[in-house]
């Protein structure tokens, strides 16, 4: 496909989606008003809105490579911080897929050039579960536990984070959720990890009053 029918592609939607929902552009024009936050990888297999049915301005989206949440990440911090405090979105959902290429990296001893300065994160992880990932004597079902195990350690990141954290302090209604794609068959699973408010935290997370 060549880089022209990308716009031809993108004209054949846009009238499509006018003939079917007429005042949705202009709707969408004024404000965005998605109550989801969507955390995921940029694999270009996994495209946030069209795995969960939704349209333009329903879902609030960032990706990066192997869904990360880290809190010297700028970028994700700032999009976290858009939603919760400016948007109000009242789910926040991480959300990883099976074979990962970024875990995989991350598990392995390939030299990635920058992408290992960006995974690093995932070996820490890794070592904290060797026990377990080397109890599991096949390749590719190792690999999918990790990439299930990365997605929890994020969520415990973001449910960390300051931003959750003084959102929860001020009542306001969050929860974060923690899923898994499966590129084999497209269905997303919940790794049963959620967080709001009432959800235990360690002190020294927690803002002053």
């Amino acid at each position: 496909m060549c880089i022209s029918e990308l716009l031809d592609n993108n004209r054949i939607w846009a009238e499509t989606v006018s003939r079917e929902q007429p005042d949705l552009f202009a709707t969408l024009a004024k404000q965005q008003h998605p109550k989801y936050l969507w955390i995921g990888c940029s694999d270009s297999r996994v495209p946030a809105n069209e795995i969960v049915g939704m349209l333009p301005g329903e879902l609030f989206v960032h990706r990066n490579v192997a869904n990360l949440v880290k809190h010297v990440d700028f970028n994700c911090q700032s999009v976290v911080q858009y939603a919760v405090d400016v948007l109000k979105v009242e789910h926040i959902i991480v959300c990883g897929h099976y074979g990962c290429g970024g875990v995989k990296v991350a598990m392995g001893h390939d030299n990635a050039g920058i992408s290992d300065y960006w995974l690093r994160s995932v070996k820490d992880i890794c070592v904290r579960h060797k026990d377990e990932l080397e109890s599991i004597v096949d390749d590719e079902q190792r690999l999918a536990r990790m990439c299930e195990i990365n997605v929890m350690e994020q969520v415990s990141n973001l449910s960390n984070s300051k931003i959750v954290q003084t959102a929860w302090q001020n009542q306001q209604k969050l929860t974060v959720h923690g899923w898994i794609y499966s590129i084999n068959d497209g269905i997303i699973h919940d790794l049963k990890v959620s967080r709001d408010a009432s959800s235990p935290c360690e002190d020294i997370y927690m803002p002053s009053a």
